[in-house]
């Protein structure tokens, strides 16, 4: 696992063992940022599920101002607070240990990617139904790509505005109602 793009392209990960995080791939990582390219400079992202941090280091690594990581799984938040202190980040980061679900909506984010583990499917809707109470700008989903027809299109006042389909995996972009 490796920084694709910006001040920390090319820097090594750490990542934990096991199959508990499932890390998000580079190349599906670089189509997301191609995406957000005009949207992460002094952005405030959210990274629930964060799992060694890959996605929000990335945003960081492109502009962020401040990312915001979620996560549970304490061999991932070991792995996680191990990449942050690697690259400096501490400065610009936040880490809460804990389920995403509950408090997702306490963070204000300009940019919230969820990305739960797939075997715990029921925490799409229940973070999407959350986020769709107070929506941020911008809430992006990766999800399996046959998951796709069982996510709804809309969640309280976020309604999805975009697919992008790569391989196996999927990312649902929803943005808020107009």
């Amino acid at each position: 696992m490796r920084v694709i793009a910006g001040e920390f392209r090319s820097r090594r990960l750490k990542t934990p063992a096991g199959d508990e995080v499932r890390p998000t791939p580079d190349r599906l990582r670089e189509a997301l940022f191609n995406v957000l390219a005009l949207r992460i400079e002094n952005a405030v992202f959210l990274d629930a599920y964060a799992g060694c941090g890959s996605v929000g280091i990335e945003a960081l690594s492109r502009g962020a101002k401040r990312a915001v990581f979620l996560e549970k799984s304490r061999p991932a938040l070991r792995c996680l607070h191990e990449n942050i202190a690697m690259l400096e980040l501490a400065a610009r980061s936040e880490v809460h240990a804990g389920p995403a679900a509950p408090v997702i909506t306490k963070y204000p984010a300009d940019i919230v990617f969820l990305d739960p583990p797939y075997p715990r499917e029921t925490e799409y809707g229940l973070c999407l139904e959350r986020l769709g109470d107070a929506p941020p700008p911008l809430v992006i989903v990766q999800h399996a790509s046959k998951f796709t027809h069982l996510l709804r299109e809309q969640f309280g006042a976020l309604r999805r505005v975009r697919i992008l389909s790569q391989g196996d995996n999927s990312l649902s972009f929803f943005e808020p109602r107009e």
